[in-house]
């Protein structure tokens, strides 16, 4: 006997909404895959990066950097490299710090270091570093599109926060698809066993996303 199943439908995940449709909005699905009801939906809120490398304060006298870094995922604002160790070629060491002063690693002189989203080279070209010289890379982060996408905890776009659940089916998977329906904010209480998670999740990240769609009033409660 063939088995069919049903899908699921909008009743099965939304169980209380605010009048007038106030908690629906009509956004764009990025280009990602072939979506159904209760698939929990991150935004992309973060563009391309770009990054400047530059000396700083006090210059180095000779050594350079990589003018135009690789930046992927890398935190947007002033990083620094102070040089630890000074010396020629590869006895240099360059302590690596993100704007917000954490420590990242150490690059050496003469060898491409990658490291906080970073991928650059500091060559020593003439006079070698001394202890204290430094170098900034500034990374500026464009704006994202502000399309939404499955929730996707490994990406570095925004998308890795739940900031709506699809109310709609929505088939992007060749394509960007405008016009579908999200439930963007509450007060709403959904279906829990409706969501849909994206592979792999775990249940510490589960109830991280499941707080944020609580501080927009997205609440869910279980059936079982």
């Amino acid at each position: 006997m063939t088995t069919l199943n049903e899908p699921i439908r909008l009743s099965d995940l939304l169980k209380m909404e605010d009048e007038n449709f106030y908690s629906r909005e009509a956004v764009t699905i990025a280009e990602s895959a072939a979506l159904d009801i209760g698939t929990v939906l991150g935004k992309i809120t973060i563009g391309a990066l770009t990054a400047v490398g530059a000396a700083s304060v006090p210059a180095p006298a000779a050594a350079t950097i990589t003018a135009s870094p690789t930046a992927v995922g890398a935190k947007a604002g002033v990083h620094r490299f102070v040089a630890l160790v000074g010396g020629a070629g590869t006895a240099s060491k360059w302590q690596h710090t993100d704007p917000d002063g954490d420590y990242v690693g150490v690059a050496t002189g003469d060898t491409a270091y990658t490291g906080g989203g970073l991928t650059l080279t500091i060559a020593d070209a003439g006079t070698d570093p001394t202890p204290g010289e430094a170098f900034i890379v500034t990374v500026t982060a464009a704006a994202g599109d502000g399309y939404y996408t499955p929730l996707d905890l490994a990406a570095v776009d925004g998308s890795s926060n739940a900031v709506a659940v699809l109310l709609i089916a929505a088939n992007a998977a060749a394509a960007d698809v405008p016009d579908v329906i999200v439930l963007k904010r509450g007060p709403a209480i959904v279906a829990l066993e409706k969501l849909i998670w994206p592979a792999g999740i775990t249940s510490g990240q589960k109830t991280a996303a499941l707080a944020q769609l609580e501080a927009l009033g997205i609440i869910t409660r279980s059936e079982v």
